[in-house]
């Protein structure tokens, strides 16, 4: 038995969970191996469940922003802002570069830190994130792509959450080998906790930390979550709506994902997505690192590296990514703050001032309408009271 195995035992599920593929969706998929980017003939089903849990959840988060900025502390903004943003980076770092792509390896310390950040965005267990973001991939822009952007902004943003899968998507997601993933004793034993690490790093903790770190109200709190969750979320989705419908296309015409520098800044670093797409197992995510471009991602992952819990990281070479330029992308259309040449922006310093205003804007535009509209006693003290 390995330390990995002593330190964090073999779960007692024994095998990966199956995609059930129903007689009315295989009836829908006539050959499973045609895959079309038109869907007209597929009318979407909608699931009013998730339609109602995402209505009430916007209401909870709306409420949440609102009554903060009333009667909450101003470290609590801080505080939302920090744990929001460090759900990102687990879901960005962790499910995204390392277990979908693979494009780095991570010390086992380090795999639980990045599934406790990830189980902190809530954005289901790692196993299904993975699964449906590798056919994402291997998929774009068609039925079987779960977000599929042809589809519309609106459905590629959030819809697609609040209908039933298109049958291609269940079948080529049961297709897929998730194997890697199940051999790796993190993911299974998220996935089998799932639901009490939620309630953990989700729930309990950022609201345990306003109530006893600065005396919040419970009532701020708990509904202060529920607002940087929301927020969380949306910087998330428009990646997969913005920055598969607006941008540049550098690398590869062909492709729908675009450079967004918006989503850029707002999901922190992960906007470069004509290049994602085109070299997906590049541990940036982008043609450049940290240091020359806004991506707190790679910061993270190469904070990592030097403290010895990170290693292999993969990287393009800079051949390979002009030869694909000129084989299929376009060079016409770089603006004018970037370098023709590498694609650089021509003052990494205003890239990093325009990133961190744009990401952060949930602090300092809250912080400001509080000051504009609810100057005076802000003690949620008040609220307690009127409880």
């Amino acid at each position: 038995m390995t330390v990995e195995s002593r330190r964090l035992r073999k779960s007692k599920i024994v095998s990966p969970p199956k995609t059930i593929i129903n007689d009315e969706d295989q009836a829908l998929v006539k050959d499973e191996n045609f895959i079309t980017t038109k869907h007209e003939e597929y009318k979407s089903q909608i699931v009013w469940r998730n339609v109602f849990t995402m209505s009430l959840l916007h209401i909870l988060g709306t409420y949440g922003w609102i009554a903060a900025l009333q009667y909450g502390k101003w470290q609590s903004f801080f505080w939302l802002y920090f744990i929001g943003h460090i759900g990102g980076l687990g879901v960005q770092c962790g499910a995204h570069r390392l277990w979908t792509h693979r494009a780095y390896k991570a010390h086992w310390t380090f795999r639980v830190l990045l599934m406790i950040m990830h189980t902190i965005a809530l954005q289901d267990d790692l196993y299904h994130w993975v699964r449906d973001h590798r056919i994402h991939h291997k998929y774009s822009e068609t039925d079987a792509d779960p977000h599929n952007s042809r589809r519309g902004f609106f459905f590629a943003h959030v819809g697609w959450l609040m209908v039933r899968k298109h049958p291609l998507v269940k079948v080529k997601g049961a297709q897929q080998d998730l194997s890697d993933l199940w051999n790796d004793p993190v993911v299974r034993f998220q996935r089998r906790f799932y639901i009490p690490l939620v309630l953990l790093f989700w729930g309990c903790m950022p609201v345990l930390v306003m109530v006893y770190g600065w005396n919040e109200s419970w009532w701020i709190a708990i509904f202060g979550n529920f607002f940087r969750y929301v927020v969380s979320l949306h910087q998330a989705w428009f990646v997969n709506s913005s920055a598969h419908l607006s941008g540049h296309q550098f690398y590869d015409r062909s492709l729908q994902p675009r450079e967004n520098y918006f989503v850029t800044y707002l999901a922190m670093g992960e906007g470069y997505h004509n290049y994602h797409h085109a070299f997906p197992w590049d541990y940036s995510a982008s043609e450049h690192g940290w240091k020359d471009c806004f991506n707190l991602g790679t910061a993270f992952i190469d904070a990592g590296g030097a403290l010895g819990l990170v290693w292999d990281r993969k990287v393009v070479d800079r051949k390979i990514i002009e030869s694909r330029i000129e084989r299929t992308g376009d060079r016409s259309i770089i603006p004018s703050s970037m370098s023709p040449k590498n694609r650089k922006p021509l003052n990494p310093i205003l890239e990093y001032v325009y990133g961190i205003l744009v990401t952060s804007w949930m602090l300092w535009g809250s912080l400001l309408l509080r000051a504009i509209f609810y100057k005076g006693d802000y003690n949620s003290s008040i609220v307690v009271a009127q409880m």
